[in-house]
């Protein structure tokens, strides 16, 4: 059983979705983000970032494992289980490159953008170089995907772990009709019956005045 740290946001989604895809039990504790149960200090035991998603698989090759990073988490349970990302040579290599890629550019720049024009109580200048790079960003992905289903050879986590953060194209500043291939993507992998168990995972756990677009099932059509 594995012990799945949790509220619904893209990061946690792509553990959500992982799990379901590999058909791993798992149970959800709550984790409410908005009301800073992410500071507890039996939570930082956990997750000393103080951020979702963590896990504890109790059931690790060496005991119980506890870990925190959704980049990490999708690697570790790729490995455990031989799923979603290739054993060795150029094709694990191509996955790990879009995973890191949505870890260090997509996430990161899609995210500030999201903050500074949804939730910021100021306006700077900085939100249009966010946007711009965000705006880049989907145009990789988007020529990365012309004549491909997806990121790397096969569906791998690299889509998993990108896929969340298209979730919220509008709440960017983007227009899926600009980047059709992305949208192609999108409506495709947001049909997969794990992705939407997934993504649903918890979503009670969410206040009815919160949820918003956390509800939405339009997947890119």
């Amino acid at each position: 059983m594995i012990d799945l740290y949790y509220f619904p946001s893209p990061n946690t989604w792509k553990v959500s979705i992982m799990l379901e895809e590999c058909g791993l039990p798992y149970r959800i504790v709550p984790i409410d983000t908005l009301a800073g149960d992410q500071f507890k200090a039996e939570f930082l035991r956990i997750s000393p970032n103080n951020k979702v998603p963590a896990i504890i698989d109790h059931d690790g090759d060496s005991g119980e494992v506890s870990l925190f990073e959704s980049g990490a988490i999708l690697l570790y349970l790729a490995e455990k289980t031989g799923k979603l990302l290739p054993p060795a040579g150029s094709a694990r290599a191509r996955a790990l490159e879009w995973l890191f890629w949505q870890i260090g550019g997509l996430g990161p720049m899609a995210g500030q953008t999201h903050y500074f024009r949804r939730n910021a109580p100021e306006n700077i200048q900085a939100v249009e170089r966010f946007t711009s790079e965000t705006t880049r960003l989907y145009r990789v992905m988007d020529s990365r995907l012309d004549g491909r289903d997806y990121l790397a050879d096969t569906y791998s986590i690299a889509d998993i772990a990108c896929w969340g953060w298209v979730w919220f194209y509008d709440m960017h500043a983007q227009d899926l009709s600009a980047h059709p291939n992305v949208a192609r993507w999108y409506a495709s992998v947001g049909d997969r019956p794990a992705v939407i168990a997934g993504r649903k995972a918890g979503l009670d756990l969410v206040p009815a005045e919160h949820r918003g677009i956390l509800e939405r099932d339009d997947h890119g059509h």
